[in-house]
């Protein structure tokens, strides 16, 4: 799992250069980070530039280190070229969800590659969903669906009490674009893995269906 494949070694890279480039020169952190005003008016990049910047180093370490660990697996199943789509898809999805909820928002704004992380995180779950991963103050590794579902309720309620400075919206969005192609990319597992396709569906249902009821 831990040797990196180029694919990764090239996100990472792309993701700490531009990172940097943000913490060290503000004007080009304010002009290529997502923003529904800047969007609105006509500056559609920031949908794909904001996912390569972060706010400091932790963030941008969490984000690579959550990649570090699930690339592979996706990578192991689909090969590289298919885990850069899943990766991008993620991203743009992750930006067109929080333009979608936060479109009345001109002042709303982000950054980071959660989306794109969490689409992978996402894919790596419902490819391997036996995964057992290990999680800060429990003592016991949960079976990697049981996180992926517990992360997006988490990501709802995140949603609906604006908690923390944090784009769980983007994260939610991340994760849909993940589960997505992953399935247009193995169609199978809707066969021979059923009930944790539609475990893995569930929280994206209670979003839409919040949101539909005006809840979100």
């Amino acid at each position: 799992m831990y040797n990196l494949h180029l694919a990764t070694i090239a996100i990472i890279a792309a993701n700490v250069l531009v990172s940097l480039r943000g913490f060290n020169d503000q004007n080009f952190f304010e002009r290529y980070k997502f923003s529904i005003g800047a969007i609105k008016a006509g500056q559609r990049e920031r949908m794909f530039t904001s996912g390569f910047l972060h706010v400091d180093i932790s963030h941008l370490f969490f984000n690579m280190f959550t990649l570090y660990f699930f690339a592979n697996v996706v990578i192991t199943w689909f090969g590289p070229t298919k885990f850069l789509i899943i990766y991008f898809i993620s991203l743009v999805a992750g930006s067109l969800l929080a333009l979608f909820f936060h479109k009345d928002e001109p002042y709303y704004s982000a950054v980071g590659a959660s989306g794109a992380v969490t689409g992978i995180l996402y894919a790596a779950i419902l490819l391997k969903p036996d995964m057992q991963l290990g999680i800060l103050f429990i003592p016991i590794p949960l079976p990697a669906y049981v996180l992926g579902i517990g992360y997006l309720l988490y990501s709802i309620y995140g949603m609906k009490s604006r908690l923390g400075n944090i784009g769980h919206t983007a994260h939610f969005g991340g994760a849909i674009g993940g589960y997505v192609i992953t399935l247009l990319f193995r169609p199978s597992l809707l066969v021979t893995d059923t009930l944790m396709v539609l475990l893995l569906a569930l929280p994206i249902v209670i979003l839409f269906v919040l949101a539909k009821m005006g809840k979100i």
